[in-house]
């Protein structure tokens, strides 16, 4: 079984009507995190008063496997310590003077529910963003634990309406949901299925993609975040390899990669190689260090005859959260789009 890319599908109301299940829940990605934000607003209000009541916590430790998102928010932010915890329970050090964050959006993580039951146990405050009967949500039950009760599975969105929180009680940055459901619907509406390959900048990504292995790199802290996801859905659409990391990790991918020669026949023994393509997230990031980074990618990819696209955010987003949840959406678009366009025979 032999498997192409076939552009024309792209532009095939028949078989974008077929994937609607694909291309529907990008599309709504804005609405998600508004109907999120409207849904928690009350239990957000009184919780966010009832923590303005009392001391700044000694530390915030972001629990469960989605800590690894506000970690790449709050790090640069959090006027207290802060800590991430992927794994399951909590550090041995948590007591009733810090504060715990969970994002569950699904409610049925272990790891989570584990964190939340020791959280409670231990007096700690808590803010768990999970569905309101869930198993998460059971193990939540606690005097100082607040709900968030949030509905549609969206990591994002529950990471939106918990970072507002977190904004509001002067732990964090500023987190507009307002301006991150905006540039989620500017993405949409510019991927759109029914804008054709010509003015439609996530059909041409997904024909650049087609038959290379991308390398992800985003310069910040939240782009390289975004980087990872955008590999990893990548990764799910084409059932080939995808990388993503920092530029220490990913030059030598690229300088190991063999220098493309003009007179070379790609389909002389039958075979196409898969070469490397350069994916570059910008999100407008201007510090030094970035600038350098992507100067050395760049400088290696055009050594090797790579192909470099980038993809920058919608310029009207200017919080942190909004750009990365632009570079994210757009790159899922250019994900699902290359998943359509590959065929199997």
């Amino acid at each position: 079984m032999t498997t192409w890319f076939d552009e024309s599908r792209l532009d095939d109301a028949r078989v974008l009507e077929d994937r609607d299940g694909l291309l529907r829940p990008l599309a709504e990605s804005g609405a998600r995190v508004r109907r999120e934000v409207t849904a928690t607003a009350e239990v957000l209000g009184a919780a966010v008063a009832r923590a303005l009541e009392g001391n700044r916590p000694r530390a915030v430790v972001a629990a469960g496997p989605d800590s690894r998102l506000l970690r790449a928010v709050l790090e640069p932010w959090c006027p207290v310590p802060f800590v991430a915890w992927p794994g399951p329970g909590l550090p041995g050090w948590v007591g009733s003077l810090d504060l715990v964050v969970v994002l569950a959006p699904e409610g049925s993580d272990q790891g989570s529910a584990s964190a939340v039951s020791e959280a409670a146990r231990r007096g700690a405050q808590a803010v768990v963003a999970c569905p309101p009967r869930s198993l998460v949500a059971e193990h939540a039950e606690g005097r100082w634990t607040t709900v968030l009760p949030v509905t549609t599975g969206d990591q994002l969105a529950a990471a939106v309406v918990t970072l507002d929180y977190l904004d509001r009680t002067h732990l964090g940055p500023r987190a507009d949901a307002e301006e991150v459901a905006t540039a989620l619907d500017a993405v949409a509406t510019a991927c759109s299925p029914h804008r054709d390959l010509a003015v439609n900048p996530a059909k041409m990504l997904a024909i650049a993609l087609a038959d290379t292995s991308p390398v992800v790199w985003g310069g910040s802290v939240l782009a390289a975040r975004a980087a990872r996801r955008v590999a990893e859905s990548l990764r799910r659409a084409s059932g080939t390899t995808a990388l993503a990391g920092d530029a220490e990790h990913l030059l030598p991918v690229l300088e190991a990669t063999r220098p493309r020669d003009v007179f070379d026949d790609p389909f002389a023994d039958g075979t196409a190689e898969r070469r490397p393509l350069l994916l570059v997230l910008d999100d407008g990031t201007e510090e030094a260090w970035a600038r350098q980074e992507r100067t050395r990618l760049l400088a290696a990819a055009s050594s090797r005859g790579i192909r470099t696209e980038t993809v920058r955010c919608d310029g009207t987003a200017t919080t942190e959260v909004a750009r990365y949840a632009s570079l994210v959406l757009h790159g899922r678009y250019a994900a699902a789009y290359l998943a359509i366009g590959l065929v199997e025979e």
